[in-house]
């Protein structure tokens, strides 16, 4: 087998891991609808990481491009879970870690502590199993928790910041900053009025 082939055949693993952790997150949002008449996650999102992008990320972190070394990099396979309030974020994310089947490498909290920028989101890299027709591999997915009110901030300051040719000005970032301490006050409000209904 070439390494192309090896390569696409990498790319199908990852694609499957992302299938099977967004099949177990949607069948947890069904159940919240039959159980409780109400859908924690307002939509997801799913990726897998570009060539290009790959190939970048593996010259920054100074690895070959080799099949190998695709195995060090842990966000090849993405999952953005909108949730609609703070509450539904940990409630997903630890019923998705409570599966048998689910192994936590890595936690990042940064709602409880946001990044310097303001961003706010629950980052976790698991593990899952992929079941082949010769093989069971496992394959590490990220999955990013968030709010509708965190993702439309970081939707906007990754549009402002990185995709401006020249960059931002550090008045911006602040400004930047101020935005996303509104948009976290916006979610405690709404958060309380949800749980006062």
């Amino acid at each position: 087998m070439d390494e192309f082939q090896d390569y696409v055949l990498l790319r199908n693993t990852y694609h499957a891991a992302i299938r099977e952790v967004s099949t177990k997150l949607e069948i947890l949002d069904d159940e919240f609808q039959v159980r409780y008449d109400y859908n924690p996650i307002h939509h997801m999102e799913c990726r897998l990481k570009s060539p290009q992008s790959l190939f970048e990320k593996l010259e920054r972190k100074g690895l070959d491009i080799r099949l190998e070394s695709f195995y060090k990099i842990t966000d090849i396979a993405g999952i953005r879970v909108i949730c609609n309030y703070i509450d539904d974020v940990y409630a997903v994310a630890s019923l998705l870690l409570q599966q048998d089947d689910i192994k936590l490498l890595r936690r990042s909290d940064y709602i409880k502590n946001p990044k310097e920028s303001g961003y706010r989101s629950l980052h976790l890299v698991v593990q899952i199993p992929v079941f082949l027709s010769d093989r069971t591999e496992m394959v590490p997915v990220e999955i990013q928790f968030r709010t509708i009110a965190m993702d439309t901030w970081a939707s906007l300051e990754h549009e402002l910041k990185y995709k401006r040719v020249g960059g931002i000005t550090s008045k911006m970032e602040a400004e930047l900053k101020e935005c996303a301490e509104a948009m976290a006050e916006v979610d405690r409000k709404m958060e309380q009025i949800h749980k006062e209904l």
